[in-house]
């Protein structure tokens, strides 16, 4: 049983959706208000195009020659015009469309992308593009068509309901015989249309997930033999998909036949009522005709304009999937100007990190994963974080990092003059990372590398790659840095990608080097060749690192070890 006010509840939701839709969308008020003005012109064509035909039928049964010529001309014009106006509206829409679907797809991606990353972390990538592409999609729809739609087919139903009520207003009672339907299920019409409608973008946006993350891990899928079992769950998700569909379009043909069975009715009872004021002699053959053409335009306009409200309520769903995203606080690089007035320092004399009493707990979290821990590492140390696995080193990185804030302490960054600055996500710029996994983008290395510093030289990639040992590899390929690393790094092997992701990092030249279990896929010596070299090409580097590898520790001015407590102490001091 449905709660008392949970219709009122749902009003509101979709009138608080349509307002954000309508703030959003003000700017194009240009292109809307340009489409709005030739569709009702374009309306009002088509109904001059009516009454001219009822003047010629009338021209015609009375003989009149210089009428019928008169009506003719009119006629023609008026389906010209029309014919124009339609033509040149599909033109506008297209133009329009395209611009607009790209501008509010690119606005929503930078929100995904510029969105504070602890809040647009608990959504799935592929529910993020189910609401970039279907979700944007039917914002932009409304834009070009639903919008001008409403005072297109309001126009349609005021003109035919005009000329109704001038020519015949019992006609108009005949032509409206619908309306008491409509109104009465209206209420049933918005829960169920909302509901359905929230259901497929969920069910979509899960399947678009799934398919995103059985891809991405197909050797994976493969090597365990489960692939069929991956089959079979998508096609569960499908079927489930098929289902709700199916329930949506049950409903739907329900709505569409009970309207149909109306509307015939409707047009019979015009049509009975034309012939009987006909047979009378009350009207023309002329309006008789216009009465059919316009009764039938008149039901119709109606019954459009109620079609309306479901696409209504399917639209505020997509605004109200796309709210969520955009009301999500955004990266502002608030302390910008601080940070690069002091880059320069920060090159010559690198950047210390300080961590001070800092505690941090995720937000479904019970207990914190960091309790007012406290580092600090200068230019030119190595300090090492290890503990077991998921008790928060990645955390602490991330803080490092300005991806997520602290409950309480100090996270900040200073410089050997004694600038100090909180670290946020405009202190990101000191920092280069080397991420724990595959984290190679499609296309070639030098693309991949050129993604930190676009400006970078053939000779300043081949350094970096020499640096990191990745050169000895790349060097014997065909293609050598132009050659395609491909999705995931395929072709390619966990230690080279690593390799390759170290190279990246070096290249980026910043102050601070903050790595992730960066070298557990390489072998020991390749391993301490790449750390050699590291040190010995950039001394005065702050370098922060992960590592359950005890060779890596023999790189370290300090271990700090993070216990199940979530507290850090010093485990070892060089």
């Amino acid at each position: 049983m449905k709660k008392p006010g949970e219709y009122k509840a749902l009003l509101r939701s979709i009138t608080k959706e349509w307002k954000w839709l309508l703030r959003y969308v003000s700017k194009y008020r240009a292109q809307i208000i340009l489409y709005i003005v030739i569709g009702v012109i374009g309306t009002l064509t088509g109904l001059g195009v009516s009454v001219a035909s009822k003047h010629l039928i009338d021209a015609v049964v009375n003989r009149s020659a210089e009428t019928i010529f008169g009506s003719a001309a009119f006629a023609v014009g008026f389906a010209l015009l029309q014919i124009v106006l339609t033509t040149l509206m599909s033109r506008i829409a297209t133009l329009a469309g395209t611009k607009i679907s790209n501008e509010v797809r690119g606005n929503i991606y930078e929100h995904v992308i510029f969105s504070d990353w602890s809040r647009i972390g608990k959504y799935h990538s592929g529910d993020l593009l189910n609401r970039i592409e279907g979700d944007a999609g039917a914002i932009s729809n409304s834009i070009v068509t639903f919008i001008p739609g409403i005072f297109t087919k309001l126009t349609t139903f005021i003109g035919c309901l005009a000329l109704v009520l001038y020519y015949d207003p019992t006609m108009a009672i005949f032509a409206l015989m619908s309306a008491p339907f409509l109104v009465l299920t209206s209420k049933i019409t918005t829960k169920t249309v909302r509901k359905y409608n929230k259901q497929s973008r969920e069910i979509n946006g899960t399947i678009l997930s799934y398919v995103s993350e059985s891809v991405q891990n197909l050797q994976t899928i493969k090597a365990f033999n489960i692939t069929n079992r991956y089959v079979s769950q998508m096609r569960t998700h499908l079927e489930h998909y098929r289902s709700i569909r199916l329930r949506q379009d049950k409903f739907s043909l329900i709505m569409s036949f009970c309207l149909s069975v109306i509307g015939l009715i409707v047009s019979y009872s015009c049509y009975a009522w034309g012939v009987y004021r006909l047979w009378n002699g009350a009207i023309t053959y002329g309006t008789m005709l216009l009465f059919l053409q316009i009764s039938g335009q008149l039901t119709t306009s109606f019954s459009s304009l109620a079609g309306l409200f479901p696409s209504a309520i399917s639209i505020a769903t997509a605004a109200g999937r796309i709210m969520e995203i955009t009301g999500l606080s955004v990266e502002t690089d608030s302390d910008g100007e601080k940070a690069e007035a002091i880059r320069t320092t920060a090159e010559a004399d690198g950047i210390s990190v300080a961590c001070e009493n800092v505690t941090y707990t995720y937000n479904d979290a019970e207990q914190s994963v960091l309790n007012e821990i406290s580092f600090t590492a200068s230019p030119g140390e190595t300090i090492a974080l290890v503990g077991p696995s998921g008790e928060g080193k990645t955390t602490i990185l991330r803080l490092i990092l300005g991806l997520v804030k602290p409950d309480s302490g100090r996270m900040t960054v200073s410089t050997k003059g004694g600038k100090q600055l909180g670290i946020s996500d405009s202190t990101r710029r000191f920092c280069a990372y080397v991420p724990q996994g595959n984290a190679v983008f499609s296309g070639t290395i030098a693309d991949n590398l050129r993604i930190v510093r676009p400006e970078a030289t053939q000779e300043e990639i081949e350094e970096v790659l020499k640096i990191a040992e990745a050169w000895s590899f790349i060097d014997k390929l065909p293609q050598k840095t132009d050659t395609v690393i491909g999705e995931r790094g395929v072709n390619f092997s966990e230690g080279q990608i690593q390799r390759i992701s170290i190279a990246r990092a070096l290249l980026r030249n910043a102050p601070v080097l903050v790595m992730d279990e960066a070298t557990s896929a390489l072998d020991a010596e390749t391993e301490e060749k790449v750390l050699g070299n590291m040190m010995k090409a950039y001394p005065n580097r702050t370098c922060i690192i992960t590592t359950h590898r005890p060779s890596m520790l023999n790189y370290c001015n300090r271990v700090y070890r993070l216990n199940e407590s979530g507290n850090l102490t010093l485990y070892r001091e060089a």
